[in-house]
């Protein structure tokens, strides 16, 4: 069983995601750690990494013996778990020997990519705040016939949306900070690509810039 490098947060260890690439080096999903190290180690996908520039690929076992290589170098933007018999590094891409289709991407419209898009920052006072502390508003409100589309839904702290009420913004005369937008990229993607941990995601998401997390 893998357990987190006691040296290491283990909540941004275990929470890391990992690009996954099809056997044509396209990007076709997003998955999380444990799930990245099951297709390692049932040998149904490599380790694609860059050093020095170039990218390189590994097997499962090579990458454990890289793992153990850089282990004494660990860098600041890396993440690495532990079983009982060895450290390993959290690779940040892998690809799939065997898969080659390509997935037809949507866009989906949840909270998870509406507090994305809005940067979990209220949009109408501008606080930025865990999602547990915010809600969506319909800016005009159902009452009024208002839709449940991108257009139409905001991050917005609890305060408020209690102030703001089944009136308009106009009516209740608060100002949002942007118009409400359907993003043409994933939200949770962009934010991803934010960190510099995941900086070498880049050259392979122009297919993926649709597609949510599938972890």
């Amino acid at each position: 069983m893998v357990a987190c490098d006691e040296n290491r947060d283990p909540i941004t260890a275990l929470g890391a995601s990992v690009l996954v690439l099809n056997r044509f080096y396209l990007a076709v999903h997003v998955v999380n750690v444990r799930r990245a190290f099951g297709l390692l180690y049932r040998d149904l996908a490599e380790v694609l990494d860059i050093e020095d520039g170039q990218y390189a690929n590994y097997d499962f076992p090579t990458w454990l013996e890289m793992s153990e290589l850089r282990a004494e170098e660990k860098g600041p933007d890396d993440d690495w778990v532990r079983s009982v018999n060895y450290e390993v590094q959290v690779p940040r891409v892998i690809r799939l020997f065997g898969y080659d289709r390509v997935p037809k991407h949507t866009l989906r419209f949840n909270r998870r990519n509406l507090f994305a898009r809005d940067g979990n920052r209220c949009q109408y006072c501008g606080n930025t705040l865990p999602s547990q502390q915010l809600s969506l508003d319909h800016v005009v409100p159902r009452s009024r016939g208002g839709e449940t589309t991108w257009e139409n839904i905001v991050c917005c702290c609890v305060r408020c949306n209690t102030r703001k009420g089944g009136r308009t913004p106009k009516e209740a005369r608060m100002k949002l900070l942007s118009k409400p937008r359907k993003p043409s990229q994933s939200p949770l993607l962009m934010h991803k690509l934010k960190n510099p941990k995941y900086s070498t995601w880049r050259a392979f998401l122009g297919n993926l810039s649709n597609a949510a997390d599938t972890v």
